[in-house]
């Protein structure tokens, strides 16, 4: 009862902000690109995730009923940033309680509109609000922890003879105040919605976060990018994953390379130059996108 209060409290101090129409660029919360926060198995997940690097510490939690929050269940936050972005940058008013059709936002992630599309959005709903992170990340001391879920709350709208209108949900503040900052937010390739791996998936908003669009590329040791994945399965079989999504050149926008350096396999990711503009202008002239890269 006291969490229906605080969540009717909540709703009755935010002002109602309505989705968008039209095809808005897909934007991703680069500290959610960055770190482990989503389940990579559809199977459901009740170990949590344990991530500690400097001072970045994470815990993530599942609840016991619906399990972990998975990265397909991401595409919601990534509709959302969407959203709050567009919205700002026309001189909209945004808040973090939002209202949708199932189908505005089942469009936009790629996904199909049936019933059963329906049932699996609010099940990836359910999922979210379930599922609890505390991390230090954006606090003033690594002591000190945000603990939060996915979304707040959700519920389905229905007009006075009772048919439905949509959704409304509520995202938490950490969210929606990394999202609102332009350093952290990042357009992404709208093909990685049909990236139908769990692991290619994280692994794209990795190498776009940190490879951003420069010729340089970045890499990582495959023993630290397993850690940064929070993925239950072992290394050995993580390297044959990664090992497979190198063959097939899975990911949008991105060459992969595997290399040996000091007895390590490391991968190494770099943009595709389609540009021929791009390709032929120094690569001290050219602009770095914030957070993209080295």
């Amino acid at each position: 009862m006291s969490a229906r209060r605080h969540g009717s409290a909540e709703r009755d101090q935010l002002e109602l902000f309505r989705a968008l129409p039209g095809d808005l660029a897909p934007r991703d919360a680069q500290d959610l690109m960055a770190y482990p926060f989503f389940s990579l198995a559809k199977s459901k997940r009740l170990a949590p995730i344990d991530f500690k690097a400097g001072s970045i510490a994470i815990r993530v939690e599942a609840g016991a009923e619906h399990g972990m929050a998975t990265i397909w269940d991401a595409d919601v936050l990534i509709w959302a940033a969407s959203q709050l972005v567009e919205a700002r940058d026309h001189g909209l008013r945004t808040s973090r309680l939002m209202a949708a059709t199932p189908y505005e936002i089942l469009r936009f992630v790629g996904r199909g509109t049936s019933v059963r599309d329906y049932e699996r959005l609010k099940a990836g709903l359910d999922r979210l609000q379930a599922t609890s992170v505390a991390t230090s990340i954006r606090q003033p001391s690594e002591r000190r922890r945000h603990r939060f879920s996915w979304i707040n709350e959700w519920k389905e709208t229905a007009d006075s003879a009772g048919r439905p209108l949509g959704l409304e949900l509520i995202v938490p503040d950490w969210f929606y105040a990394g999202v609102l900052d332009d350093a952290l937010v990042l357009t992404i390739d709208r093909e990685y919605f049909s990236l139908t791996g769990g692991l290619e998936r994280w692994l794209y908003r990795l190498v776009r976060k940190h490879g951003g669009r420069q010729s340089g590329g970045w890499s990582f040791d495959f023993v630290h990018l397993h850690a940064k994945s929070g993925s239950l399965s072992p290394l050995k079989h993580f390297a044959y994953d990664l090992r497979d999504i190198v063959r097939r050149q899975a990911l949008p926008g991105y060459r992969l390379v595997i290399e040996r350096s000091f007895g390590l396999d490391r991968l190494s990711f770099s943009p595709h130059l389609t540009d021929p503009f791009e390709r032929a202008m120094p690569r001290r002239l050219r602009l770095v996108e914030p957070g993209g890269g080295q």
